[in-house]
């Protein structure tokens, strides 16, 4: 919300961006991370809980980089953070946000009201949230149009 108050960020904000940049920069997330970006594509809502299965080679990657995007979003989401500060680098929190938005609704009804509620957050309240995501969703429809 503060964003729409058009509140210029701060040193904190300077420092906890950084803060999660480095936390990004751990092996393992990175490795994660690299592993969604290339190869978390659901096509369907079925397709999606295989990768929420706990023997899916997917699994950890899924489970530590969503968890890693609400928390960084969380941030933003309750005021600790500029939320536009935080999306100058979080790009890929909403792409990922994307590809499982289509089966958003089916996914709260199968685990939880409050799954990806920060990045659908992000991705409605933070005006460069809003360009980010359009973006990216604009991004998915491409690459299964492509297929």
């Amino acid at each position: 919300m503060r964003s729409d108050e058009h509140v210029p960020p701060t040193y904190n904000d300077a420092e906890l961006v950084l803060r999660l940049y480095e936390l990004r920069r751990d092996p393992v997330l990175r490795e994660s991370r690299a592993t969604m970006v290339a190869k978390f594509w659901p096509s369907s809502f079925e397709q999606l809980m295989h990768f929420t299965k706990p023997d899916h080679p997917l699994n950890p990657a899924y489970r530590q980089t969503t968890t890693y995007w609400e928390l960084a979003f969380s941030m933003a989401r309750y005021g600790i953070v500029n939320p536009d500060f935080l999306m100058e680098s979080s790009g890929e929190g909403l792409l990922i946000f994307a590809r499982v938005h289509p089966y958003l609704d089916q996914l709260r009804a199968t685990f939880s009201p409050r799954t990806f509620r920060n990045a659908e957050w992000m991705a409605t309240n933070c005006e460069s949230g809003r360009q980010i995501f359009a973006t990216m969703q604009q991004r998915v429809v491409a690459h299964f149009a492509s297929k």
